[in-house]
């Protein structure tokens, strides 16, 4: 369908959920409804734009050697995950701290008192508390950040070493003018990729800054699998050009890319719902205290008294409320710490402990996070016969028979099984790109003419590169059975059969993996006997097509499939010397051609990969972390809906998903059809849409255009399957995948991941978790929780993060309880004395999950205890005032003491300490506060009675209450215990 046809067929469209649209309200309701947050927001946005203006992409021109020729300047290649300077520390985190509506009140009213009219008590009363929750955060920020400064500066201060002309010599001796690289940073696959230098840098007799050269590079693109550029050297006559494409490298070295992490700021959704029930609280603050002035009669100065009223009513809003939950955050972190469950865990952000147990969608990397990227050799099917790990020694026997048989008496005609397991293996052993590597042993001051002369070619000494585990996973193999491969550069290989002979091959061809072919081939001439042969090996739904008619591949293909092996299918076609010059010509044609090159290229390769002879059919698994299915079962349980976003290919993203129980064994897999427009994403959502209950699969690509245009429909379908798997992503893709989340679902997610190429994605998500592995420690120090294992996550998740929210929730609204209980007593004392704004408590008498139900529970709780303390108080007080602050005060303490031991779920001898700590602090403070309390009172009979009777009203309703709540309707874990 052509883009015309699909934007004109609205009755297909309606088939796709449309989103949901606001109408807007006009005038002044709208403005009022939340329009001035809106022009607020967009004024500010209009304002960062203006002061932050995003640099524009071009493409760049880089001078070798003269950097004062370069166009512009670019920052320094450095680690840095802090959040302030020495600067912006300060103002950095009082504006952090201000933004919240919560601490802005305290400052307002604090201010207030320093207006005669308006002042309620002491000055220390209010300025103290306010100082004390700041000092304590600036303190714990500033722990943070330096931190995080040590560990960066750890980072940044790493020595790195140039290498020497000889050791550059020695490394790729056997591989001249090229050399391997790692991209961990960059797609996280730790394995090293071959990169060829250009000519004309190949065979530099001196540093490559000797020359007089420049680098054209496009500009910077989101795609990090193609790159287009040119090289020019302007030293010679005429100058070299030469083009750049992402197999090149300018010279055996390593580039590192420039540029900066930044921390983000964080908070967690337990500050943002505590600031919308603070705006809540004093709400009704106002309302109380309008209502309490209209209950005066608005006579005299009312404006005045409303506003001492709502001073006084500031209890409702406790001070306390966040140096308690500052304080418990940091106790949570230190407990995630010392846990012995989950060693090697470090909080390097102690601000959202909470956040952990809130999560609804965890995005976790692929390689390394979930495998440890270690291959393993297990299956080798050859169509009537199957050899597992248990019988390679069989293997091993035949291939020592061929090559006996083959120097005795030539090869037999008819195949038997030693010949079929001969042809497999010797496949396996030629169709590749991988480079065995020898360490130099050679001194240091050695002439680099003997560097080859210093090799250790022995079996020990010998490692393999390759840009894929796979590949290196079978040529170990084919070693372990007896044809090892020793030895090859750009145009030959030779591989040491049992026996020790050297077989060695001629390279004519290679035609590498791609994601769209998915399959590689090679053709090559074997120098004794001059046979020309073309090997191939791919994914079986590329080669089922390409293969000779067969009755078992597809069915074989499936069973190792579900038993999350990767599978390979290896064929081969044999080439006489007409047919290979015929092809030869027509290859060097098509790569000529100046139009549609890839085309012709793949049309006149696909002319050679017809009937090919099945050889076998290869499974490979990858080994996961420990523990890693359990642990996805355990999340998957809980609620927690988890996204594998990887830069490997699709097939093994699929693999690893299957094999770690992250898409369950009756799951059905849709993978999303490769689309390169609007229509074509279209058709495959409807596609998609018609499917229920089964996870998803799709590539970068795929997602980008989808995203382009049908972002909300694609988001709203991917939310409702049980897992999805998005593979070929790009770093940056990683980052805006999570963002898409936290825009269209609101719900908290985490990311976690183990190299470089995970960093936006973690900083991007509500909760970043970085695990210390192969790729380094950069996802780590840029995470806000680091872990050693992925298994470790479950603890961290569902005990840690679970039991911080629940206490820091159950903390907030004890301490709210607190405040209102006190304001509840202090409208009841004002109602019976005239309503006059006078404080109830002075001096040092006052100090300063979670949802709107619990919250409203609560509410009544303090209301129902404030009544019956302030009124139980004045019905039995006999003659003077200072009783009735003696025993409602110390009703008060009793009460709160109380009502934390009906809060408390689990007891510990700490929590009974603190309560009988408190008790005594109290009764040790009254032989000082002769100004409030009348301690002749205080040590007779009936002060102590009338204490208990208020006391036990308040608190044994609730008693009672709970356990019959408790008995009639018990909590689901309560099953558990039992």
């Amino acid at each position: 369908m052509s883009e015309e046809g699909f934007e004109n067929d609205e009755s297909d469209y309606q088939t796709l959920p449309r989103a949901r649209v606001n109408q807007r309200q006009s005038g002044l309701a709208w403005f009022l409804l939340g329009g001035w947050k809106v022009l607020c927001g967009s004024c500010c946005d209009c304002l960062a734009h203006i002061c932050r203006r995003k640099k524009e992409l071009k493409a760049r021109t880089v001078w070798l050697g003269c950097p004062e020729k370069c166009e512009e300047k670019y920052p320094k290649n450095a680690i840095k995950n802090q959040k302030y300077n020495i600067i912006t520390f300060v103002p950095g985190v009082l504006y952090q701290q201000f933004k919240f509506f919560l601490n802005l009140y305290f400052l307002v009213v604090a201010c207030s008192q320093f207006v005669p009219s308006l002042k309620i008590g002491y000055l220390y009363t209010y300025w103290a508390p306010l100082g004390f929750v700041l000092a304590v955060t600036m303190v714990r920020e500033a722990v943070d950040e330096v931190r995080r400064y040590q560990r960066d500066k750890e980072m940044n201060s790493q020595l790195y070493s140039k290498l020497t002309v000889r050791e550059l010599l020695c490394f790729v001796v056997f591989f001249p003018g090229s050399c391997f690289i790692r991209t961990d940073q960059l797609d996280g696959e730790t394995d090293w990729k071959l990169k060829v230098a250009v000519g004309c840098t190949q065979r530099l007799p001196a540093d490559l800054f000797s020359i007089s050269a420049y680098v054209y590079a496009q500009k910077p693109q989101l795609d990090i699998h193609s790159f287009e550029g040119n090289f020019t050297r302007e030293d010679t006559d005429p100058q070299i050009h030469e083009s750049l494409s992402i197999e090149n490298t300018l010279w055996a070295s390593t580039v590192v890319a420039s540029g900066k992490n930044i921390a983000r700021l964080d908070f967690g959704l337990l500050d943002l719902e505590l600031n919308r029930l603070t705006k809540a609280l004093f709400l009704a603050q106002v309302v109380l205290s309008v209502v309490m002035v209209a209950l005066q009669g608005f006579v005299g100065p009312w404006f005045r008294n409303l506003f001492r009223f709502v001073v006084l009513f500031s209890y409702i809003i406790p001070i306390s409320l966040r140096v308690n939950l500052d304080m418990g955050k940091s106790a949570y972190g230190w407990m995630i710490t010392k846990d012995e469950n989950i060693p090697g865990t470090v909080v390097r952000t102690s601000t959202i402990p909470e956040e952990l147990g809130r999560l609804v969608y965890l995005l976790t990397d692929k390689t390394g996070t979930l495998t440890q990227n270690e291959m393993i050799f297990k299956r080798l099917h050859l169509g009537t016969v199957s050899y597992g790990t248990d019988t390679m020694d069989e293997i091993q026997s035949h291939i020592v028979q061929s090559y006996a048989q083959t120097q005795a008496s030539g090869p037999k005609v008819r195949k038997s099984v030693s010949s079929r397991i001969h042809e497999a293996v010797k496949a396996i052993a030629l169709c590749h790109n991988v480079t065995p590597v020898y360490e130099s042993h050679a001194g240091v001051n050695g002439e680099t003419e003997s560097a080859e002369a210093d090799q250790d070619f022995s079996d020990d000494n010998r490692t393999y590169q390759a840009s894929s585990p796979d590949e290196v996973a079978l040529v170990r193999w084919t070693e372990s059975v007896g044809l090892t491969l020793v030895n090859r550069d750009l145009t030959s290989l030779q591989l040491k059969t049992p026996s020790g002979q050297i077989l060695s091959f001629y390279i004519l061809q290679i035609f590498p993996f791609t994601s769209e072919s998915k399959r590689m081939g090679i053709i090559v001439r074997e120098e004794s006997t001059g046979d020309i042969t073309f090997y191939m090996k791919g994914a079986d739904v590329a080669m089922a097509s390409i293969v000779q008619y067969n009755d078992w591949l597809e069915e074989e293909c499936g069973n190792m499939a579900r038993e999350g092996l990767r599978t390979l299918v290896v064929a081969k076609k044999c080439l006489s010397e007409e047919q290979y010059q015929d092809f030869e010509n027509r290859y060097n044609q098509a790569k000529l051609s100046i139009h549609d090159r890839t085309l012709k290229v793949a049309a006149v390769v696909e002319s050679l990969e017809r009937e090919m002879e099945l050889l076998c059919l290869t499974g490979v698994e990858d080994q996961l972390q420990a523990d890693v299915r359990p642990t996805l079962e355990l999340l998957r349980n809980a609620g927690i809906k988890i996204w594998m976003l990887t830069g490997d290919k699709l097939e093994t993203a699929t693999c690893i998903a299957k094999s770690s129980h992250l898409v369950s064994r009756n799951q059905d897999i849709h993978v999303f059809r490769p689309v390169s427009n609007r229509g074509e994403a279209h058709l495959e959502l409807n596609a998609f849409r018609r499917k229920h209950d089964c996870a998803l699969v799709i590539s970068g690509d795929s997602l980008e255009v989808c995203l382009r245009y049908y972002e909300h429909e694609f988001v709203e379908l991917a939310c409702q399957c049980p897992a999805v798997v998005c593979c070929r992503c790009s770093p940056t893709q990683k980052a805006q995948i999570v963002r898409l989340l936290q825009q269209h679902t609101a719900n908290r997610t985490c990311a976690i991941g183990d190299g470089g190429n995970d960093v936006s994605m973690i900083q991007a998500a509500d909760c970043g978790i970085g695990i210390e592995g192969k790729e380094g420690k950069q996802a780590s120090l840029a995470a806000d929780f680091s872990i050693t294992q992925f298994k470790h996550i479950g603890r961290l998740l569902m005990v840690h993060g679970r039991n911080s929210y629940k206490r820091s929730a159950a903390l907030g609204q004890f301490v709210m309880h607190r405040g209102m209980i006190i304001s509840t007593m202090q409208a009841v004392f004002s109602s019976i004395f005239y309503f006059a704004s006078v404080p109830l408590y002075q001096g040092f008498l006052m100090g300063r999950s979670l949802s709107f139900k619990t919250f409203l529970i609560w509410v009544l709780i303090s209301v129902y205890q404030g009544g019956i303390l302030m009124y139980g108080a004045l019905v039995l007080f006999e003659s003077e005032f200072v009783h009735v602050v003696a025993i409602s005060f110390t009703a008060l303490i009793l009460t709160e003491l109380l009502m934390v031991a009906l809060t408390i779920r689990t007891w510990h001898w700490l929590m009974v300490v603190a309560e009988f700590f408190s008790l005594g602090c109290y009764l040790a403070s009254l032989a000082f506060l002769n100004e409030y309390f009348d301690l002749s009172f205080i040590t007779t009979w009936p002060f102590l009675w009338k204490v208990s009777t208020i006391t036990l009203v308040s608190c044994l309703p609730l008693y009672i209450i709970k356990y019959l709540k408790r008995k009639f309707s018990p909590p689901s874990y309560s099953k558990l215990s039992s």
